[in-house]
């Protein structure tokens, strides 16, 4: 009677051994591998809402900007500006914003959602018209013939705003005058939420002319839309603002990606894309 209950005694406390070792283990391995090995350490993701008319520019910023700094994923939301500024003050996750006029980020700074804004960039106006230019648009004055359909961006977008007041200054001019302003107003078909929009539609041939940014004629555009230039005297020079968000959790990435913008290196970029330096600016 004794053997079997020593074999008895024998095998629960093997039972117990093996329960205890297999504790250990699973313990030692939970903690070794609670980094994700797949996440490289420090990484950090910055949420950068920028005006539509930076698209491009800042595509090629964020290829520049990764290869000195890995660490960094630059990940952007593009849209007009009136929309990430609203975006941003209902609580998006941003870090970073950059529009393209001096009055939502007056809005943003009032809402108290952004730290000190500093003009990084600046750009200006151009009308363009779909290449095989349906409309015979030579010049700004054929913007009054009737008929014709002009694409707007809508008076709250910047590029809508700073067209409105080209058009006050033409309208102001003796060579243009207040009934050349009131036909080419009449002539407005559609009012979009940003400028890639009027540039879709005019290379579409669904407008017969759009006021754009000169920096909006890309590459990828040039050859389905011409320019017609809009004189000094009457354009207006847009004044580009960038900022780092009061609730971003990277303050110093964010700080650092702002700098690079203002650096020659950030500033070169842009200015291969058609911006123009912000007043001040070193080369």
């Amino acid at each position: 009677m004794r053997y079997p209950l020593r074999i008895s005694l024998i095998f629960v406390l093997f039972c117990l051994f093996l329960a205890a070792c297999g504790g250990a283990t699973s313990s030692g391995t939970g903690s070794a591998t609670t980094p994700s090995a797949s996440t490289p350490a420090g990484t950090v993701t910055l949420n950068v809402f920028a005006a539509a008319s930076l698209t491009e520019s800042f595509g090629e910023i964020a290829q520049q900007y990764k290869t000195a700094h890995p660490n960094v994923e630059i990940k952007y939301n593009f849209n007009g500006s009136q929309i990430l500024e609203q975006q941003i003050a209902n609580g998006a996750n941003a870090d970073v914003f950059a529009s393209a006029d001096t009055t939502n980020m007056q809005k943003a700074s009032t809402a108290g959602v952004v730290d000190t804004p500093q003009v990084f960039v600046r750009n200006k106006l151009v009308v363009i018209v779909p290449a095989n230019n349906p409309g015979n648009i030579t010049g700004l004055k054929d913007l009054a013939h009737k008929g014709l359909k002009i694409d707007m961006e809508a008076p709250a977008v910047p590029a809508g705003k700073y067209s409105l007041q080209v058009l006050d200054k033409l309208g102001k001019s003796a060579d243009y005058g207040p009934d050349y302003e009131k036909a080419v107003k009449g002539n407005f078909v559609s009012q979009e939420e940003n400028v890639k929009a009027v540039v879709q539609k005019v290379q579409l041939g669904e407008a017969d002319a759009g006021f754009v940014y000169r920096t909006d004629v890309t590459s990828a555009v040039a050859n389905k839309v011409k320019i017609i230039d809009i004189p000094d005297t009457f354009n207006v020079i847009a004044e580009y603002p960038l900022a780092v968000t009061k609730h971003t959790q990277h303050a110093e990435a964010a700080q650092a990606f702002v700098q690079y913008l203002l650096s020659p290196q950030g500033q070169t970029i842009l200015t291969k894309y058609g911006f123009i330096a912000p007043k001040g600016a070193s080369s």
